[in-house]
């Protein structure tokens, strides 16, 4: 490949970078979504009835505006009520009688970084921090819920909110904390009157997703839902102004799905959640966008870079339209599971409950790779008192000696492969005219020399589920959120030392308001990377030019991963300083002799 060629390639490159930082976010910035009749929060439920009521199904068009708006009597005073166990303190509102924030007592609210990006609050990591409606609002209209002032009243172990309407119907829930994280829930619906009651649609609140700081961009905050064979997720890919190339296009006012096999539904952030587990399937879920307001600071400085609002999402289990008759009583069950992404916890409560719950971790297809380093990471952190960080280097460490002998024969073909090149060469000119011929040869060639020419890459490639297992028990074990190793002081975040002011816009590294962060350990894997590439010898017939731009491959992978967090980046760069070491002490044993083979001289070319 000549010099135009490779700046031609780059220019290119940095163009297709700055596309979505400087068009699309600078020229045609998203515009904040408002809290409107259209997009407000919908609701959770679950429920086993004691009497089967009549119900009737939703029409096949929903009106958002008729359910989605909570009725609340504003003139009225809010009460508030606080349950506190071991693990969470829960808020209780009487708008809507339901709960209103879950504050985990053991996770902080900010983690510090050694540039500290964001202020550090004594804040508690709090759910529902900014929600239109509370968890088990009911959204269906005066006929569900009148003017939406509840009565609460604190009972053994929990809290019980009461609502009658003029019409005859009671409605009393009941919220019982329990351990790890739960709340026991029931809604009961009673026709004290003497003729019939329709209720309408409802919408059960779930609770709003949001995202953990300003620096959060929002990939990992949405509403997820089980349906009993796969798990779907609505979040900002969904709701973006942004379609295929970027190009604008106007968003959906909700996400609406179900066909009354709604498993659970949950709010949720890279390392937090908010669960419904329904006794029995919802009918739907739905999801509206939520524009998140800013503090007076944060608005002053995040305006000047043109950064717009921050996004959540609120959720909720819809419900059909019920008939009670004149007495009757009608319940729903539901548990709540508001706390940390912790595997181990959620999959105790999938078996207990049986729905699978603990894929709200996300591992993603290769789970198992990530369950297993994330057991491992514990392991040797609590059994024998590892930090997370060293954890990480040993888990690298382990793994390459498990891969040693693979990597080691892979790297003794390549060099074999390497010193028969010159016979290689010699059959590719003698049958460059018949590439037939030619393919046929060069394996028989292969094989008489016991060469595989899949061995050099077999190693990266078994590797592979690996990485993307490290990848995604990283981006989602709260284990790691504020666990430090050496100047890392936040192995969840990157590893930031200071930021270069005024350079906010540079694609991909910068960070709007802020600036270019200098983060050392993406460019420490980047070096080993580069050096690694250069000590490995190309496959056997690939093309110069191909050869070379693999040669600077590891720069891509520098550009996507140098935001992402300092434990993926860490295992990478350990895994790379171990490889060079292993590339060195296998070129000292030598490839072995050669085997004899036939030097074949191509034909000489015709003088003219």
């Amino acid at each position: 490949m000549d010099r135009k060629s490779i700046i031609i390639l780059v220019i290119t490159f940095i163009l297709l970078m700055a596309w979505y930082p400087l068009i699309v976010k600078r020229l045609y910035p998203p515009q904040a979504v408002p809290v409107s009749a259209t997009n407000a929060p919908a609701g959770t439920s679950t429920g086993t009835n004691q009497t089967p009521p009549t119900t009737t199904a939703p029409s096949a068009v929903a009106s958002p505006a008729t359910t989605a708006v909570p009725l609340v009597n504003t003139n009225v005073e809010e009460h508030l009520l606080v349950k506190t166990n071991d693990n969470a303190r829960y808020t209780f509102t009487s708008y809507g009688g339901g709960l209103k924030t879950i504050e985990l007592l053991h996770y902080p609210e900010t983690v510090g970084t050694r540039f500290e990006q964001e202020p550090k609050t004594n804040n508690v990591a709090t759910l529902n921090a900014f929600t239109p409606a509370p968890t088990l609002a009911l959204l269906g209209g005066a006929a569900a819920q009148g003017d939406g002032i509840f009565q609460l009243t604190p009972t053994a172990g929990g809290v019980r909110a009461e609502k009658r309407l003029t019409n005859g119907l009671t409605i009393v829930k009941e919220f019982q904390l329990g351990s790890n994280y739960l709340v026991e829930t029931s809604v009961r619906f009673e026709n004290t009157s003497a003729q019939r009651l329709e209720l309408p649609q409802q919408e059960w609140v779930v609770g709003t997703a949001t995202p953990l700081s300003d620096r959060d961009n929002g990939a990992a905050v949405g509403v997820i839902w089980y349906d009993g064979a796969k798990m779907a997720e609505a979040g900002a890919g969904y709701f973006s102004k942004n379609g295929f190339a970027c190009m604008p296009r106007t968003p959906p006012a909700e996400y609406r799905v179900g066909v009354s096999n709604v498993v659970w539904a949950a709010a949720h952030n890279q390392y937090f959640i908010l669960a419904a587990m329904p006794q029995q399937p919802a009918l739907q879920v739905v999801v509206y966008p939520v524009a998140l307001p800013r503090s007076a600071a944060d608005e002053a400085r995040l305006a000047a870079a043109n950064v717009p609002l921050q996004q959540g999402y609120e959720g909720a289990l819809v419900y059909p339209a019920l008939s009670l008759a004149p007495h009757q009583i009608f319940e729903r069950r539901i548990i709540l599971y508001g706390g940390p992404k912790e595997y181990q916890t959620l999959a105790r409560l999938a078996a207990r409950f049986g729905n699978n719950i603990d894929l709200a971790m996300q591992f993603g297809f290769f789970s198992f790779f990530a369950k297993a380093l994330l057991l491992a990471m514990n392991t040797l952190h609590h059994a024998l008192g590892f930090s997370y960080g060293w954890a990480v280097v040993a888990i690298t460490v382990i793994i390459k000696v498990v891969y040693w002998p693979l990597t080691q024969a892979s790297t003794r073909s390549m060099k074999r492969m390497q010193a028969l090149q010159p016979q290689m060469n010699a059959i590719k000119e003698k049958y460059k005219d018949d590439q037939v011929k030619m393919n046929k040869k060069m394996m028989e060639f292969m094989r008489e020399n016991k060469i595989n020419p899949v061995g050099g890459c077999l190693p990266s490639l078994l590797q592979i589920p690996v990485f993307y297992g490290f990848y995604t028990m990283i981006r989602s074990a709260i284990e790691l959120r504020g666990a430090s190793w050496l100047w890392v002081r936040d192995l969840s975040k990157p590893d930031t030392l200071f930021v270069i002011p005024g350079l906010g816009f540079v694609p991909i590294f910068g960070v709007p308001g802020l600036g270019l962060p200098f983060n050392l350990l993406p460019l420490i894997m980047g070096v080993t990377m580069l050096f690694q590439a250069r000590m490995t010898p190309p496959s056997a017939g690939m093309d110069p030019a191909q050869a070379k731009m693999m040669r600077y491959m590891p720069l891509m992978f520098l550009l996507f991963l140098y935001n992402y967090s300092a434990g993926l980046t860490l295992y990478w760069t350990v895994q790379n300083l171990l490889t060079i070491a292993q590339t060195r002490l296998t070129r000292t044993t030598g490839p072995g002799p050669p085997a004899k083979v036939t030097v074949l001289t191509p034909p000489q070319k015709k003088r003219k």
